[in-house]
């Protein structure tokens, strides 16, 4: 007999974690990709992520788990290489704070004179939708990091890194557009409107 209430106990202990472990989503979010396991239940947010593709964005599938939308941004005249939009979350909690990516970003770019990356990155921090977002601007040669889909074919071209950290009450959600300087020039006013389409509710 006790033996039996043991098992109805862990049992209900287990479905228990796991509809308090899942993340919600947005129209375009983490929802159905993320690891049940991936933050405790007590850090868990009511409400859910969502934001806006502009027109002229393709969305493509995610090539890694870390990647929770990708986006391609079709060359500008001129230019030979798409822009690649990537959006990564990683639970509550999770994948370090808006500083260390953005100097993890901006260590990425090198600069064709050997001057510091640093000097050149612009940086800003804002309030969209009552949410707190650092940014940062930055171009060189682009080593694409550990996203190497994201690297140019030439070493030697240069590349226009425009990254956002959007701080959720479900965590941080980390947005990294990379491509030629003329195409990422092309769409910035598209990458502005995007980040500013983030809610939470």
């Amino acid at each position: 007999m006790l033996k039996t209430i043991t098992i109805i106990a862990v049992l209900a202990f287990i479905c228990t974690g796991c509809s308090k472990g899942s993340v919600a989503g947005g129209q375009h979010s983490s929802g159905s990709q993320l690891s049940n396991n991936s933050a405790p239940a007590s850090q868990t947010a009511a409400g859910e992520v969502s934001y806006k593709v502009p027109e002229g964005w393709t969305v493509e599938k995610p090539a890694s788990e870390m990647r929770v939308a990708q986006y391609k941004l079709p060359k500008a005249d001129g230019d030979s290489e798409d822009a690649l939009l990537v959006v990564y979350y990683f639970g509550p909690g999770q994948g370090g704070t808006p500083q260390a990516n953005i100097e993890r970003w901006v260590n990425m770019v090198k600069q064709p004179d050997g001057s510091p990356s640093t000097d050149k990155a612009k940086t800003e921090t804002l309030t969209v939708n009552g949410l707190k977002v650092s940014t940062v601007d930055v171009q060189g040669n682009y080593s694409g990091g550990m996203s190497q889909d994201s690297a140019p074919k030439d070493s030697k071209s240069i590349y226009r890194l425009r990254g956002a950290v959007v701080e959720t009450p479900k965590g941080s959600y980390f947005v990294k557009l990379t491509g030629p300087e003329k195409t990422v020039g092309h769409w910035e006013q598209s990458f502005n409107d995007y980040i500013k389409s983030f809610e939470f509710k």
